[in-house]
């Protein structure tokens, strides 16, 4: 069932939509580009959205917080007694999008009691919006809202082995992980989010997030709709992916745990390989 009156989420999806089309309008003019610390970017068109987002939900929802990536003062809701969060990354994949690629995302997710319980991410370039929590389900919402195809992959084998993996956690691990998981098929794309939506429909077995940047508006939503769709969201320890406050960087709110996100059968499988070759890098 879904965690807010149905009203409010048609209202969610069609500001998302809209928002989305707003980047695509927007990305076909001249933008700023700013940089906020090494290699972490940010465009004038994050931040009118997330003005547009902040407005919109707190308005929405006046009983709730609200945290946004680019209103670093909103992060101060992380610790207030609000029993919901919404966490909102206005445009999931930047830097991807500064270089002209399309596969990024406007995200929202929704905690309670700092679990995750809901979340939507829509793909403006594919015009793809989907949605849904544990308890409620997995949807896509485009043209109409209906149940998503979810589709576990065929299990690893020594010829087949699809793996999501970003671009700095490939070019600094990928080699000990293909040494250590021979068959391991590399594949990536700019949004977090996006790389969970893969693995949800079968296109990868595993999503591996090794490098300590992400944030809480960059997972709540994606992991509300990968534990939906039964898939495994843990650490390298094979810890459960925590949002308390001691799993926290509180400044910043970025997780300190590792990130794998990915079908039973393929966490069980490559978890132990994993954590060797990670043990290999840290160590050389």
């Amino acid at each position: 069932m879904t965690p807010i009156s149905d009203d409010r989420a048609q209202r969610i999806l069609e500001l998302l939509r809209s928002c989305g089309q707003q980047a695509e309008r927007m990305a076909r003019e001249t933008f700023d580009v700013f940089q906020k610390g090494p290699s972490d970017y940010v465009t004038s068109i994050d931040a009118a959205l997330d003005r547009r987002l902040t407005e919109a939900f707190t308005t929405l929802f006046p009983e709730d917080g609200v945290i946004t990536e680019e209103n670093a003062l909103s992060r101060k809701q992380f610790t207030s007694q609000h029993s919901r969060l919404w966490c909102i990354d206005p445009l999931d994949g930047t830097e991807d999008f500064i270089r002209g690629k399309r596969d990024y995302a406007v995200m929202v997710g929704l905690l309670e009691d700092y679990q995750p319980i809901a979340g939507w991410i829509y793909a403006p370039a594919q015009d793809q919006l989907y949605y849904g929590g544990p308890n409620w389900g997995v949807f896509q919402a485009v043209p109409d809202s209906s149940p998503l195809l979810i589709a576990e992959p065929p299990p690893p084998t020594s010829q087949f082995c699809p793996i999501l993996i970003g671009y700095r956690d490939q070019k600094r691990y990928g080699s000990a992980i293909e040494l250590a998981i021979p068959s391991a098929q590399f594949s990536s794309l700019g949004s977090f989010g996006l790389k969970v939506m893969e693995v949800i429909q079968g296109h990868a077995g595993l999503y591996v997030y090794l490098n300590g940047r992400v944030k809480i508006w960059d997972t709540a939503g994606p992991l509300a709709l990968a534990n939906a769709a039964g898939l495994v969201c843990c650490d390298l320890e094979g810890q459960a992916i925590r949002f308390s406050a001691n799993s926290m960087d509180l400044d910043t709110l970025a997780h300190k745990q590792a990130i794998l996100v990915g079908w039973p059968e393929y966490v069980e499988a490559l978890l132990p390989n994993i954590q060797q070759a990670v043990k290999d890098v840290l160590e050389s």
